[in-house]
């Protein structure tokens, strides 16, 4: 009887589907096995490649299994949608698992470690306390709108709202003010919570030295920087900057057919939270240097008088990989005389 030689695992939260081939793709077996019974199968097999989706509890997983001496392989998604056949289920996404992980051209994800994954949860925090500090802003504007109260958009337009709760020449009902006073705590208390990660993303990227040398790039502060060192993989797993743009997802579409190349928009395939930093942080840098004479670096000012913004925006991105990749701080190009 053949070996098996790969596994494809379809992660679950209780039941999981598992489907075992050979070198030649062979289906060897076919598992259902509950959660409790999943490393205790694979610690009965030969040493293998077991393959899964990089998905929600994955690098967990991937950890775990790659402690029992297996090879791990993380495949994104969307790579193995393609190997589903008609209908999808568990089964069938375990065999286009094991199906895509024989190709010889599939990238792979790296499996993050414990540290890489909590160093990433500050971020997670904030992105749903910032989503909810909007919604809570949203609501407020909303509710007064309807009194004939209303105010520039934006956080810092916010007190004039709130000055209009607590005003008596409003307008406003009494029988609304109480209400409207709880969303004005809620907001207040999610400020204090976003600010109290800021400082904590403040500190780190203090005591991190490969944070201060990110840094140094325009447009980038403390934040950014921090997410760069937690949330992105190693610069050694891009072979030049391009490729790590197009990772961020700051590449653009492609249409191209018949010898015609015809590009799009930004694909936005990539990491969500470093892609939207990255942009907001250059962006402003860019809109900064455009303000005649209120730049002092050279390289960006010749940038922005041949190209579109948003090419000078991925051209940051490509900075970025390079210190990372190669060490070193950003030094403006001199200008030339």
């Amino acid at each position: 009887m053949s070996e098996v030689s790969i596994i494809g695992l379809d992660l679950a939260k209780n039941v999981f589907q598992m489907r075992g081939a050979d070198g030649s793709g062979t289906v060897l077996f076919r598992k259902k096995l509950r959660r409790d019974q999943v490393l205790k199968y694979l610690a009965t097999q030969p040493t293998c490649t077991v393959a899964m989706e990089a998905c929600a509890s994955s690098h967990y997983w991937g950890r775990e299994i790659g402690g029992l001496g297996h090879a791990v392989r993380l495949i994104p998604p969307d790579y193995v949608k393609p190997f589903v056949k008609r209908q999808k289920n568990d089964a069938a996404d375990a065999e286009a698992i094991c199906e895509a992980t024989q190709r010889p051209t599939m990238r792979f994800v790296a499996v993050k470690s414990e540290e890489q994954q909590a160093a990433a949860i500050v971020f997670r925090a904030r992105d749903l306390l910032v989503r909810q500090r909007t919604q809570t802003i949203n609501a407020l504007r909303g509710h007064l709108t309807e009194f004939g109260v209303v105010a520039v958009q934006g956080p810092s337009h916010v007190d004039k709202l709130v000055s209009a709760i607590d005003g008596h020449d409003t307008g406003i009902p009494e029988l609304a003010r109480p209400i409207l006073r709880l969303l004005v705590e809620q907001l207040r208390s999610l400020n204090e919570k976003v600010a109290l990660l800021d400082r904590e993303l403040a500190r780190r990227a203090k005591e991190d030295a490969e944070a201060k040398r990110l840094m140094t790039i325009p447009g980038i502060g403390p934040i950014t920087a921090t997410a760069l060192v937690a949330l992105a993989p190693t610069a050694q797993a891009f072979k030049r900057g391009r490729d790590f743009a197009a990772w961020l997802g700051l590449t653009p579409l492609q249409r191209s057919t018949g010898g015609k190349q015809k590009l799009g928009e930004m694909s936005r395939m990539g990491e969500r939270t470093l892609r939207r930093l990255l942009i907001i942080g250059a962006s402003a840098a860019v809109r900064w240097a455009m303000r005649k004479g209120s730049t002092t670096d050279p390289w960006l000012a010749r940038m922005l008088a041949r190209k579109p913004p948003m090419l000078v925006i991925v051209a940051m991105a490509r900075i970025v990989w390079a210190l990372m990749a190669r060490g070193g701080t950003y030094r403006a190009p001199a200008a030339a005389k």
